[in-house]
């Protein structure tokens, strides 16, 4: 049976952190492939200005070549909705029946589980990787997860904090300060021939 993970967020970029936590999941898990699916309206992040859909997704499948296990999609871009996991794990689940999915997230995002759109049936459809940084956060989040687990599976995977954010990266541009070290060199290269992210109007969508 092949394993697939799926790994959603606004990429908006996609850096070097989230590289760093796929990696991670797919050795730790062993997994055959993991998606990165960039969200078309992310239901937490609501307040956030995006570029448009199409440089975002292009970001993603230049990241996606640095490694043969890493394949983006763009399902939930080509969805006129808000970009519910819910929908996401239904959509690859159809589509791939005979595959066991892994749904990616943050460990901010584990203790508020409960709160997401048809959470139970998220986790009929596949398992939870969940991030926990070795800063102390694997213990906070145990219980989190063992109340999890009476409803479906659920791994904490511990690495190492990777100290960055898209909203970081993004601000650093802003300001005209160097942030290549974040992010690979055709992403950089991306970003300054696209002019993105330089906090004109013209390339940011609300």
């Amino acid at each position: 049976m092949r394993k697939i993970g799926l790994f959603g967020g606004s990429f908006n970029p996609p850096h070097l952190g989230h590289l760093h936590l796929a990696k991670t999941v797919h050795d730790v898990l062993e997994l055959d492939e993991i998606k990165l699916i960039p969200a078309k309206k992310p239901p937490h992040k609501s307040d956030i200005k995006y570029i448009s859909e199409t440089d975002r997704f292009a970001m993603c499948e230049i990241i996606s070549e640095l490694y043969s296990w890493l394949v983006a999609d763009d399902f939930e871009l080509r969805q006129n909705r808000v970009s519910y996991s819910y929908y996401t794990v239904k959509y690859f689940s159809e589509l791939m029946p005979h595959a066991k999915l892994f749904l990616i997230i943050g460990g901010d995002m584990l203790s508020s589980f409960k709160t997401w759109f048809k959470w139970q049936e998220i986790l009929k459809y596949a398992s939870l990787a969940c991030i926990a940084r070795e800063d102390g956060e694997y213990e906070n989040l145990r219980l989190s997860a063992e109340d999890l687990r009476q409803s479906g599976e659920i791994f904490l995977i511990n690495t190492q904090s990777f100290a960055v954010s898209s909203t970081k990266i993004r601000k650093m541009i802003e300001k005209n300060q160097n942030y290549s070290c974040y992010l690979p060199e055709k992403i950089v290269q991306y970003i300054k021939t696209r002019n993105l992210y330089t906090g004109s109007e013209a390339d940011c969508i609300k």
